[in-house]
């Protein structure tokens, strides 16, 4: 049972004066309630948007510091201008918040020729960490947060056969392929991380939220969908608390995963929990990081960590 110490909420973040914020897709849903509460703790927040009029609409919401980035994760020729504009603007960046991302979208291709549910939630995301990296090491309390789901359990493995999805397609397992590449990406990225003792990477899920993302269901799905969405999902105000306390609480550590408490963690107030075995499969990790490498052509300054026999 959930007791009043465990309701980490919106007065549970830390003041964020002085601290730098990317958070992708924070023009709407889960990425905009994440902008607004860390702006109204102080930080300095970034809106890394694919529609910058959308994304300025958004800013204007939100009170504090808070500027807009063209970022299309559909594109790595996108992906590498943000970066460097966004290394120009920011000598430090205290958090990167990887929460953009599609969901059960029709068979269709990114600008470089990915499957779009992991050209846009895994590749576009790592090549922007890689490309950003340099900035968060130097700054202690630093932190990659990457957004999963519970689709990480759904019918998810990574293809190494297929990555791409050309053979045959389908929209749940290609968006658990995607969100099982985000959790392995953190687990590498903390292990590559670690001796470097200054920044750390964790992720979070947001349960079952009413955004956007739920625009692109099966038809057939639609109607009933509708009816129980308001009876199984929870704000997006809600749905952001583990993405922030993943970003912000001082007991997070490294390569921790925080979702919804509720029962399935479907809804409810975030806390640690834990992800899927294929998660932690060390040969799959160290695999999708080279295919990520190469598919994107972005190197990390952080080198592999030899583990022990």
């Amino acid at each position: 049972m959930t007791t009043v110490t465990d309701k980490w909420t919106e007065q549970n973040i830390p003041d964020q004066g002085g601290r730098v914020a990317i958070v992708t897709g924070a023009n709407t849903g889960l990425g905009f309630e994440t902008a607004r509460m860390l702006a109204e703790r102080g930080a300095t927040v970034v809106l890394a948007v694919r529609d910058v009029e959308k994304g300025a609409r958004a800013a204007a919401r939100i009170a504090g510091d808070v500027t807009v980035q063209a970022l299309d994760l559909t594109s790595l020729a996108s992906v590498r201008a943000a970066a460097a504009d966004l290394r120009a603007a920011h000598p430090r960046i205290d958090l990167l918040i990887n929460n953009a991302g599609v969901m059960y979208t029709p068979k269709q291709t990114t600008a470089d020729g990915f499957e779009m549910q992991f050209g846009t939630n895994h590749l576009g995301h790592f090549a922007l960490t890689g490309l950003l990296l340099d900035r968060l090491l130097p700054v202690p309390g630093s932190r990659v947060v990457n957004v999963s789901s519970v689709g990480h359990r759904i019918r998810a493995a990574i293809h190494f056969e297929d990555l791409q999805w050309e053979r045959s397609y389908s929209r749940a397992g290609a968006y658990g392929q995607s969100k099982l590449a985000n959790l392995l990406f953190t687990y590498e990225l903390q292990r590559r991380l670690a001796p470097h003792g200054t920044t750390i990477a964790a992720a979070a899920h947001p349960g079952v939220s009413n955004t956007e993302l739920l625009r692109n269901i099966p038809a057939p799905l639609r109607v009933p969908v509708s009816h129980l969405t308001p009876l199984l999902t929870q704000s997006p105000a809600m749905g952001a608390l583990p993405t922030l306390r993943a970003a912000t609480d001082p007991a997070v550590t490294g390569g921790q995963y925080y979702g919804p408490g509720g029962r399935g963690e479907i809804r409810g107030y975030p806390k640690l929990v834990t992800s899927s075995p294929a998660s932690h499969d060390e040969t799959v990790m160290h695999r999708l990081w080279t295919v990520s490498e190469e598919l994107t052509g972005v190197s990390f300054p952080v080198g592999r960590v030899a583990t022990a026999s």
